[in-house]
């Protein structure tokens, strides 16, 4: 089965997931614009692809001010774009019980990376996307974090699960668009994002980023619009329930809300 979009805007694809994801897509045949902050890995993509089949565009997603330029200026260049990737990210661990060596607002901007960004990101898009005659698609990067999380890591689950309650509902209210909400959940993957915790040990832990990208991709093109792949805790099957429960929760929640309207 082909990936069913021509053009990606893959927003964080200069490491990690994206960039290892925004790879897999060119091979596939696929269109990808790239964005990131780091012009250098955002040039050598679009020379390690070419022209014809990758594009860039320097933003860094913690740039509001800066976003309504952004959103025009790639709407505007890229009128076949029809599929919008979020997969930016931030991680850092914060210990609770030591409030007073909290920072703040690094808390605070963690949490607006990995969450504010993408439903102001999103808004944005909608419009673009809702325009189109054919369907098109917001894709987030998530986290099983969002269902389970991590003790020490608050900052980071807390924005994930916030997310996923968002992918939940943005999802309903689009059910009869033509936008497609999906999310994409891993588990632990060897990138940059545990580099904290010194790059040696960060960049070994969890699942090999190509063994990732090969069960993701294939999830993508299934036509699934929930991607769970492998375990944060526990069996894989029983972590799997309890999304599938909690999501059968939702819809049921979500009906009885439009059926009271």
């Amino acid at each position: 089965m082909a990936f069913p979009y021509k053009q990606v805007l893959m927003i964080g694809a200069t490491a990690g997931i994206g960039a290892a994801l925004a790879d897999r897509l060119i091979l596939e045949g696929v269109k990808v614009i790239a964005v990131g902050r780091r012009q250098e890995r955002l040039d050598a993509f679009v020379q390690k692809h070419g022209k014809e089949k990758a594009s860039a565009v320097r933003y860094d997603i913690s740039d509001r001010e800066g976003m309504d330029t952004f959103v025009s200026t790639v709407t505007k260049a890229y009128s076949e774009l029809d599929c919008v990737f979020l997969n930016a990210g931030v991680q850092s661990t914060i210990n609770l019980a030591r409030p007073e060596k909290i920072d703040l607002a690094a808390f605070h901007s963690e949490v607006s990376t990995n969450f504010s960004s993408f439903v102001d990101l999103s808004i944005k898009f909608l419009p673009f996307l809702m325009a189109k005659e054919s369907q098109t698609s917001l894709i987030y990067t998530s986290s099983n974090l969002a269902y389970v999380p991590a003790s020490g890591l608050p900052a980071y689950s807390a924005s994930k699960a916030a997310l996923n309650a968002f992918i939940l509902c943005l999802r309903d209210q689009l059910r009869n668009s033509s936008v497609k909400v999906i999310e994409l959940s891993p588990p632990v993957v060897q990138t940059e994002l545990h580099d904290y915790m010194g790059q040696e040990k960060g960049r070994q832990m969890g699942m090999p980023v190509g063994e990732f990208t090969d069960i993701a991709y294939q999830e993508l093109v299934s036509g699934s619009d929930q991607i769970i792949i492998g375990t944060i805790a526990g069996p894989a099957e029983d972590f799997q329930d309890v999304v599938n429960k909690r999501r059968k929760a939702f819809e049921t929640l979500a009906q009885f809300m439009r059926g009271r309207k």
